[in-house]
């Protein structure tokens, strides 16, 4: 073979390993209808408990606060999801947020777990319940995007940015982790594993933060450009482009984390 034909060949191979836009689009479908069932399930099960009105009850009583039925399945299912994207993300659609993705969804577990095995499932069902809110835009967006829905794409992404802005940015560091760090140590005595589980919650606050920029560099380009462009939670969906890949959760560079 001639080195042009070498070339040729070794172009079309690499295309070869390069997902579809179907499958992009499937897998954003699938995580957009398990995050919608899942925060309809947890709006659900959460409604009539007293701490999603009053944070303060996540901490009275403990460690003797009694744990239903829904609230089991609600961390089960939510928890078995997380454990899912961590394993498969490594044959999934390779993103250039990966890495910052899979210390998202081990952080993510970790808390499920401390939360868990320390009996603070309360706080952590509300942590759920806001993340989920903002994931569902997250994929709505790209799935809109491969579909070539570019109306539809723009709209979303506008709700994604109100959504992901005031849950991720607002409610979450300024009720959930300021209870965390204040309101608990009033109410509750502390514990090794207490400072473990802040120390997490701040991390997910500072891939917030670093998916925030992303989008809100996507959303000027976007009013420069006229419409959507890439993929939102990180730079590029090409397999090509990864170097690096934070649910669920989780940016992505032009239309997206869950």
């Amino acid at each position: 073979m001639t080195e042009r034909e070498v070339e040729r060949w070794w172009r079309l191979r690499r295309c070869q390993d390069k997902p579809s836009t179907l499958v992009k689009f499937c897998e954003n479908a699938f995580k957009f209808t398990f995050y919608v069932i899942n925060f309809l399930f947890g709006l659900h099960v959460l409604w009539d408990k007293d701490w999603l009105w009053d944070i303060d009850q996540c901490y009275i009583g403990y460690p003797h606060q009694g744990l239903t039925d829904d609230v089991w399945w609600y961390y089960m299912i939510s928890s078995a999801f997380y454990w899912s994207l961590t394993i498969s993300q490594f044959w999934d659609v390779r993103r250039k947020d990966f890495w910052q993705m899979f210390v998202h969804h081990v952080a993510t577990i970790a808390l499920l777990s401390f939360s868990w095995v320390c009996n603070l499932h309360r706080i952590g069902t509300l942590v759920l319940l806001l993340h989920d809110c903002a994931d569902i835009f997250v994929e709505a967006v790209k799935a809109a995007k491969y579909a070539r829905y570019q109306r539809t794409c723009d709209t979303l992404f506008l709700g994604l940015i109100v959504s992901w802005i005031s849950t991720r940015v607002g409610i979450f560091p300024f009720y959930i982790i300021w209870s965390t760090s204040i309101r608990a140590p009033m109410l509750l005595p502390l514990f090794p594993a207490y400072y473990i589980f802040n120390s997490l919650l701040c991390l997910l606050l500072v891939l917030h933060i670093v998916w925030t920029v992303l989008i809100l560099q996507i959303a000027y380009n976007t009013i420069k450009a006229g419409q959507m462009e890439g993929d939102i939670r990180s730079s590029s969906s090409e397999l090509s482009d990864s170097p690096n890949h934070s649910n669920h959760s989780s940016p992505t560079r032009a239309n997206n984390k869950k």
